[in-house]
């Protein structure tokens, strides 16, 4: 019984012990980020599929509380150019939001529903609708970039390098403009024709193939007529961003792991140098031991890199 009583008297003790203060607590925060709220599913274009179909196309947007329009940027997700989930990167998007930029992020049509040029068309028609709702979305309609990855790094680029080509803009909103003042590629295509240079000749072999995502991009499925990247490399040019550099091409930011098993660590190389070469504003960033789309992409240092070079090009 006294062991009882005595076990039970630390208890209590403990408990005592343990009490929070009477006293609350006072906390200081500073106004440091904006709040910021999703809208989803806005509809940004009608159109239609290889089949003729209709199919409605729509857009996420990230708006951070602002009493003034904001910069904004349009995220286009990766998919190897068969998947296109706008519900991708939220971190990141949400980390570009609180720096005070409207985040728009989008679905789009995608292999075999469309062919090259069909999803740049879709990028384009997303950053016309941008434009044309300005006002409700609190963006600064001078002030528009794009950031993809992978496939939709890809497109990012392409839709950047093609500024000012008219032949791409299919669709609604076309008293708008689709071009854009600043674009990110993160581990993206820009030579359809050598996306695996980087690897083995076994793993290059792959990249002949019909079936290959490029190769399906520009001539379609196989069993609708398709047919290898090389097989047409007229075809396959028309639809390289490093084709359509000119001066009216935005200020770059490409970003590409060392480690990457997919997309040749070149691929962004390659339209750096051609950037370059053109006068146009370009850095390029290897990531060390980054592979494609893994978790290093979701580092705070990659973020940071990019808002800062989001702020010099568009605050």
């Amino acid at each position: 019984m006294k062991k009882i009583l005595l076990l039970s008297a630390l208890i209590m003790g403990s408990s005592v012990a343990l009490a929070a203060p009477s006293d609350s607590i006072e906390m200081q925060v500073e106004m440091s980020v904006p709040p910021i709220r999703l809208n989803a599913d806005f509809v940004y274009a009608e159109t239609y599929n290889n089949m003729g179909r209709p199919i409605k196309l729509s857009m996420d947007v990230i708006q951070p509380f602002s009493p003034e329009p904001l910069p904004a940027v349009l995220f286009v997700t990766g998919g190897g150019f068969m998947d296109a989930p706008k519900t991708k990167f939220i971190g990141q998007r949400v980390d570009m939001a609180r720096a005070g930029y409207v985040v728009a992020s989008i679905d789009y049509r995608v292999v075999p529903m469309v062919t090259f040029p069909g999803m740049l068309e879709d990028i384009k028609s997303a950053v016309r609708y941008m434009r044309a709702n300005a006002k409700k979305f609190g963006i600064d309609p001078d002030r528009i970039a794009i950031m993809g990855e992978s496939a939709g790094g890809y497109l990012a680029a392409i839709a950047a390098t093609t500024n000012g080509m008219k032949e791409f803009d299919k669709g609604a909103n076309l008293d708008q403009s689709s071009d854009v003042q600043a674009a990110i590629d993160l581990y993206g295509l820009s030579d359809l024709t050598r996306v695996g240079a980087d690897y083995s000749a076994e793993r290059q072999k792959t990249h002949e193939s019909p079936a290959i995502p490029e190769a399906m991009l520009v001539n379609g499925i196989p069993f609708q007529a398709g047919g290898s990247i090389l097989s047409d490399l007229d075809k396959a040019a028309y639809a390289n961003p490093i084709t359509h550099i000119s001066k009216n091409t935005p200020p770059f930011l490409l970003m590409h792991g060392d480690a990457d098993p997919i997309v040749s660590p070149s691929q962004t190389k390659i339209l750096h140098d051609a950037l370059v070469d053109k006068g146009i504003d370009s850095t390029r960033y290897v990531i060390k031991g980054a592979d494609h789309a893994g978790f290093l992409w979701y580092q705070p240092e990659i973020m940071d890199t990019i808002i800062e070079f989001l702020d010099e090009n568009l605050k």
